[in-house]
């Protein structure tokens, strides 16, 4: 997301040494492979890959083809929630680009809180931050972003379950369409506020 790689940026230009990683579903854009290329290069790390344990393959053989369609809450769990839970195992802390306009699920969204459904705490930064404001710091500090975001696809997700939006359309209304998914259950908007 661009608001992940603001994030990424202010991290580099801090000099915080974190681990920053990303979820490789198996249906990533070949811009979302090219962005995580970009990032390697301009900031010298190595985003680490975490990996759903069903082969696309094989969940089409145990689940049956376009899983996306039939059961997106389950592709979801295979593919982004149990890698994600993966890639927190050990952790005490990870940090996000959740931003309080991106969704009406995530309006109450606080810069930190315990994040029950991983068991540590979520930090968001930029939660009150706008659209605008995540734009002008990419133009203002050259950071690298996913092309696909200037042609419609204001939020980007799997190639399966993208798609581009119309001008009057919520932003996140290309994700999972033609269906009342909103959230791939990442993040859970019961999430406790941290005083």
């Amino acid at each position: 997301s661009p608001t992940g790689m603001v994030l990424v940026d202010m991290a580099s230009r801090l000099e915080l040494d974190i681990s920053v990683f990303y979820l490789d579903t198996g249906y990533l854009f070949p811009e979302t492979q090219q962005l995580i290329q970009a990032t390697r290069e301009r900031y010298g790390i190595e985003p680490v890959a975490y990996r759903a344990r069903w082969s696309v393959e094989a969940q089409a053989n145990e689940f049956g083809q376009r899983l996306w369609e039939s059961d997106p809450d389950l592709c979801c769990a295979l593919r982004k929630v149990e890698p994600n839970a993966r890639a927190l195992e050990g952790k005490q802390a990870w940090i996000t680009g959740l931003r309080h306009d991106q969704a009406a699920t995530r309006t109450k969204t606080s810069a930190v809180e315990w994040d029950a459904k991983f068991e540590l705490v979520k930090i968001n930064p930029l939660v009150n931050w706008i659209e605008e404001q995540v734009w002008d710091y990419i133009r203002e500090n050259d950071v690298p972003y996913n092309d696909f975001l200037s042609s419609g696809l204001p939020s980007i997700g799997c190639t399966n379950c993208t798609r581009a939006i119309l001008p009057d359309e919520d932003p996140r209304a290309g994700r999972w369409a033609g269906s009342d998914k909103i959230e791939c259950g990442l993040h859970e908007p019961e999430a406790e506020r941290m005083a």
